[in-house]
């Protein structure tokens, strides 16, 4: 490969994570992966009711497979997760930063319902006031629920195509931020990256302009902070991504590079994202 491109890039399916502390689990295909996600919620769940105590989960809309097969399990195995408290991780806003409605085709409020919380059996499902999203008119709302919660058991997510966790997007090119400072970003409303809306369209046609250009989320602080971090990545482009996380610098310029930093992340991948990215023009 030429010396033109980042050395990570290198990094074959065996070597992925190795001589970082981020575990890497290569688990097959799409469906593979929502399934062992799907498994993962349901364990941190168990552990949490073993301890006694409720769960508390930090969780994405992307990957999305992962809902409808959880709440299957939830109905075939008769599992109450009523007192189960699901942080979902970022919502779209309007230009004027009110939540995007129900009716737009891109909210995340309404996938959860219509893909996970409208197909578990009722008397399961968790409680509307654990059905939390970060309000961009009270963005401190989710450290306060979390801290009477006693902190997030498992924050579970994807990664963006610039690195980004939730919607914490890095730096613009020329601003400049310390990983420390990065890390302490709480949940809030902000802009989306430019990257960010061009990927996220792929999944309207292409058409950008229905992606907006304002969101609240869930923060570094947050996601960090959680005891445990399990992110998960099935699309075909986040082979490089990937590398670039577990074997490029730490640095807010790629913000899933900071999971290098905590004591308990995981990176669960698919084969297909496991290979290294064939580079040429085709």
């Amino acid at each position: 490969m030429s010396d033109l491109l980042p050395g990570y890039l290198q990094v074959n399916r065996d070597e992925l994570g190795a001589g970082t502390p981020v575990r890497v689990t290569v688990c097959g295909d799409a469906n593979d992966l929502a399934r062992h996600m799907a498994e993962a919620m349901i364990r941190t769940v168990e552990d949490a009711a073993s301890q006694g105590r409720q769960a508390t989960m930090i969780v994405p809309v992307g990957p999305v497979d992962q809902f409808p097969v959880l709440a299957e399990m939830i109905n075939q195995r008769r599992l109450d997760w009523g007192d189960v408290m699901l942080i979902n991780m970022d919502e779209y806003l309007t230009d004027d930063d009110q939540m995007v409605s129900m009716e737009h085709p891109l909210s995340f409020r309404a996938f959860m319902d219509r893909k996970f919380y409208g197909l578990i059996d009722p008397p399961l499902a968790p409680r509307l006031e654990n059905r939390v999203f970060p309000d961009p008119a009270d963005p401190e709302r989710i450290q306060q629920i979390i801290d009477r919660r006693g902190g997030v058991d498992v924050c579970f997510g994807g990664i963006g195509i610039n690195g980004h966790m939730a919607f914490n997007e890095p730096p613009e090119p020329g601003e400049e931020m310390s990983v420390e400072d990065f890390a302490a970003l709480p949940t809030r409303v902000l802009s989306l990256s430019r990257e960010t809306r061009t990927i996220n369209s792929v999944t309207v046609g292409g058409e950008i302009s229905i992606v907006p250009r304002r969101a609240v989320t869930v923060g570094m602080r947050e996601i960090l902070a959680s005891r445990r971090c399990r992110f998960y990545c099935n699309r075909p482009w986040q082979r490089a991504v990937v590398r670039r996380v577990l074997h490029g610098p730490i640095t807010a310029a790629c913000p899933a590079s900071l999971l290098r930093t905590h004591v308990d992340a995981q990176l669960v991948v698919t084969d297909l994202v496991a290979e290294p990215p064939d580079i040429r023009l085709r």
